[in-house]
Order: C-alpha cells, then structure tokens, then sequence
C-alpha cells in the first residue's frame, strides 16, 4: 500500500522538555540529576508505563507522575508537594521547546516526500509551541487532545486527524515515542507506525523503531 501521509507525535519526538525550567524547583535545593540518570530512568517507565497500560487501561497523564515519583525516589526525597510540582510543569506544553538542531530541515524533506501532520496529546496550546520553535508550517493539520477531547492511544483522536488529512488510515505512517500510547494508539486504528525511540527503550522490543529524524527520512527515502 502506497504511504501517502506521515504524521508526528510532539514530545519526545519532535521537541523536548526545557528541563532546566521544569528543573527549577530542584535546582533551588541545590540538585542537579544528569543527563545519563534521565535517559535510563525515560526507558525504565515506559517500559513499566506501557505494561501498565496495556493491562489496566491507565491514561497517558498518569506516565509523568511514575516518572517524578520513581525520580524522587531515587534522589531520596519524599515530597509529593515538589512531585506535583514536576508534574505540572511537564505537562505544560509551554515547557517543550528544546528543539534539536537540523529538526526544520529533516521535516521539510521528509515533507517534501510526503504530506505531514501532527497528532499530540497536549493541553491545546502545542500549534503555539511549534509556531514558536518556528516548524509550525511544516505541517498541513495540527490535531491537538486538548482541543478535540480524545487522547491518544483512544482512536478518536487518530480518526480525527485523518478525517482532517482527507488521509486512509491504511497509507498513513505515525511516529511517536510510546509504545502502549503512540504505536499500539496508531496501530489499532488501522494506521502503520515506528516508534521515535531517541532514549533507546525499545532496542529489544521487535518493533519498527528510529532514534533519528535523519534514520527515518533515510528509511522513507529507501
């Protein structure tokens, strides 16, 4: 089946936290945890999130607050105060605005090869946030949870965003980075996925996957 549309998830994916906002209340107790110490705490909570979600049917919400919860744990603070804290500025979409060097570019060839869209469980402000890291346009819909009232892996959401692509779902690809969210959510729509997997926790998963920007639109070119 010809690939006719790409769509993208947000976070994770295209764009990444302003840890050193999100941070802050750490840093003015004098804590600092290292990039390493991050990466490896990402992959064990999705892996633990995902088998979470699949079994109960947990909300995508709930995967910050294992992730602040697991992280206070291991600094040694019991704070749920601070915890809440971390949560909620993650979850502000204002905070995602790290955006890795070349991003505009690899996506306007991958554009250039196939029309792209965005599907994002956010809080309706992320066309605002992509605007502002300046890749708003390279995408032709921007469907956003906060604004439709579904999120993903809830097929609504994907239906949605197709129905706004005039797009099939069996020539659409979706790429995002959690398996139980983004890959199974893509799939059981009827969508084909891979999953952006840059914290490398689905190395041993059996999945399609890419760490890169560069590794998919070399991957689509293929």
């Amino acid at each position: 089946m010809t690939l006719k549309v790409v769509y993208f998830d947000v976070g994770n994916t295209l764009l990444f936290p302003n840890r050193e906002r999100i941070h802050a209340p750490l840093a003015e107790r004098g804590i600092v945890v290292d990039d390493e110490h991050l990466r490896g705490l990402e992959c064990r909570t999705k892996n633990k999130f995902d088998a979470m979600l699949t079994s109960n049917g947990s909300t995508d919400q709930s995967f910050w607050w294992m992730f602040y919860s697991q992280l206070l744990a291991e600094i040694g603070l019991d704070d749920d105060g601070l915890r809440d804290q971390l949560v909620g500025a993650i979850r502000n979409s204002g905070n995602w605005d790290r955006i890795p060097a070349g991003t505009a570019e690899r996506l306007r060839q991958i554009g250039e090869l196939h029309p792209i869209a965005v599907i994002s469980n956010a809080d309706g402000g992320i066309e605002d946030v992509l605007r502002r890291c300046g890749i708003a346009d390279c995408f032709r819909t921007i469907t956003d949870s906060g604004l439709v009232g579904y999120e993903k892996p809830h097929s609504e959401i994907f239906r949605q965003a197709l129905k706004r692509m005039d797009a099939r779902a069996e020539e659409s690809l979706y790429v995002g980075d959690v398996y139980s969210v983004d890959y199974l959510g893509a799939t059981g729509a009827g969508m084909r996925a891979v999953l952006m997997d840059v914290a490398g926790a689905y190395r041993d998963k059996g999945v399609a996957r890419v760490e890169s920007l560069e590794e998919l639109l070399r991957a689509l070119q293929g």
